[in-house]
């Protein structure tokens, strides 16, 4: 499978409908449940996941309902989005190429409380609200947005230097900045597609405005190295030992502040390959 994958709210649908017009099969479907109804307006387009989005691993595959079983082998060019979590529990056999994508983490914040208030606006109609809102909470981290960001994008580079499976790994502002260089980049990659039909999916009008979470209790130095990896990855650029050191400083410090609030989001592995 081709995974798709990064934090919410990164551009993980914006990569899936791009993929998809360029011709790639998918798993999923662009709406379940009631966010037709409720959260829509977050991807007019939208979000095309699928219970694969926890993970490509015995609980998902097969289906728990259906029993349907993806083979490997008859899969393997289909794209499939699955969250950064899933990805770390995905059976490497699944994974033929990563498209990773990351959102500037002072951009994460407002976009994920949005999301999360046009579903409550929605669950407040329902007659059943009580229940439905209990059930959405319990998939809502309590960690504050930024560190929450942070954890993922470790993960998921810890995750890329400890397996060493393909990835094409770039931010949503630059497929907003020139999305024809950066299509164009993964579509050769992957081995082709349409990429004129991949370009028509990115329109920058149906990208949400949302002003930077700026006033954030957070360290400066966690600040700074924040913004050093989003601009890095945003350019390209390679993750040099110094800076990988640095990002393990910073994911020790922040597992001593919040690590009793979600024990199981730490590992006491470290990034120990060069990306």
């Amino acid at each position: 499978m081709i995974f798709v994958s990064g934090t919410k709210r990164s551009g993980t649908s914006m990569w899936m409908q791009a993929l998809i017009a360029a011709g790639y099969p998918s798993i999923g479907s662009p709406y379940s449940s009631h966010w037709e109804d409720s959260i829509k307006p977050a991807n007019p387009r939208g979000f095309h996941e699928s219970i694969l989005r926890q993970g490509v691993f015995y609980a998902t595959n097969p289906h728990p309902q259906t029993g349907e079983w993806f083979h490997p082998n008859k899969v393997r060019s289909h794209v499939v989005k699955v969250f950064i979590p899933g990805l770390i529990r995905s059976d490497f056999g699944y994974i033929t190429k990563l498209v990773a994508t990351m959102r500037h983490w002072r951009h994460y914040g407002p976009s994920i409380r949005r999301l999360y208030a046009m579903e409550d606006r929605w669950l407040r109609a329902q007659p059943d609200f009580e229940i439905r809102q209990r059930q959405a909470r319990r998939s809502r981290s309590s960690l504050p947005a930024h560190v929450d960001w942070f954890l993922e994008n470790f993960e998921l580079l810890q995750d890329i230097a400890t397996r060493q499976y393909p990835v094409n790994l770039t931010t949503y502002d630059a497929v907003i900045r020139d999305p024809e260089a950066t299509l164009s980049t993964a579509l050769a990659w992957l081995g082709g597609g349409d990429l004129t039909a991949a370009v028509r999916t990115i329109e920058p009008e149906l990208q949400t405005k949302i002003a930077p979470d700026h006033d954030l209790s957070i360290e400066a130095s966690h600040a700074e190295v924040f913004d050093e990896l989003y601009e890095t990855i945003d350019r390209g650029s390679p993750l040099g030992r110094s800076f990988l050191l640095r990002l393990n400083e910073v994911h020790g410090e922040l597992a001593e502040l919040y690590g009793s609030l979600s024990p199981e989001r730490y590992r006491e592995q470290e990034i120990d390959v060069p990306l």
